[in-house]
């Protein structure tokens, strides 16, 4: 394997550990240490690529959007139209899965340690704007008649919805199985006349 082959595997197994420490130990056990621990390595060989736990939470955060942001493209242009593709990016971001419920874990984690911190809440905002921009965006084009600050306000309350219950879910999966969180998926989109059957 290469010199350049060996840094990726390590970055990756590094990334992995970092995911792992925060989504299923907490952010309170989101230590250099442990993210070694997690990784099977030294903890010099953890600060070389992240000097203190600020910066382990900024790669976390950085992973997270990397990650929905990948799957939310593919799934915007696999869908029919914008309907499909609306509930088809809100659907991804509830906690469905052992996947989705651990960034749902991650996601509250980060957000939890950038009160007070202004480059961690920077950070949240420009990933936040941008996915409040692409949600606006397929409401706007669901239901094009609408003006441009309903679309906005409808965007916000379908966001709120989707991360409401899958903070919701993260904590208590028995009492927010998927089943149920998609059922208030379609209810709300079929509250705001947004339901795919439309389309």
């Amino acid at each position: 394997m290469t010199r350049t082959a060996d840094r990726a595997a390590q970055e990756a197994q590094l990334s992995q550990a970092v995911w792992d420490v925060l989504a299923h130990r907490g952010i309170e056990h989101l230590t250099i240490r442990a993210v070694a621990a997690a990784a099977g390595c030294t903890t010099g060989l953890v600060m070389h690529r992240f000097p203190n736990r600020r910066s382990l939470l900024l790669h976390a955060r950085r992973l997270l959007h990397e990650r929905t942001c990948a799957r939310v493209e593919e799934l915007e242009a696999r869908a029919a139209g914008p309907r499909e593709a609306l509930r088809a990016i809100l659907r991804q971001g509830l906690a469905l899965d052992e996947e989705l419920r651990s960034e749902s874990i991650v996601w509250m984690g980060f957000l939890a340690a950038a009160v007070g911190d202004e480059e961690l809440i920077a950070l949240h905002r420009t990933n936040n704007r941008a996915w409040r921009e692409r949600v606006t965006r397929l409401v706007s084009a669901a239901a094009p008649r609408w003006p441009a600050e309903r679309a906005a306000t409808v965007a916000l309350a379908l966001i709120a919805m989707a991360e409401g219950v899958a903070a919701l879910a993260s904590a208590d999966p028995a009492g927010y199985p998927p089943d149920v969180q998609e059922q208030l998926l379609d209810a709300t989109l079929t509250a705001f006349d947004l339901a795919r059957a439309y389309e």
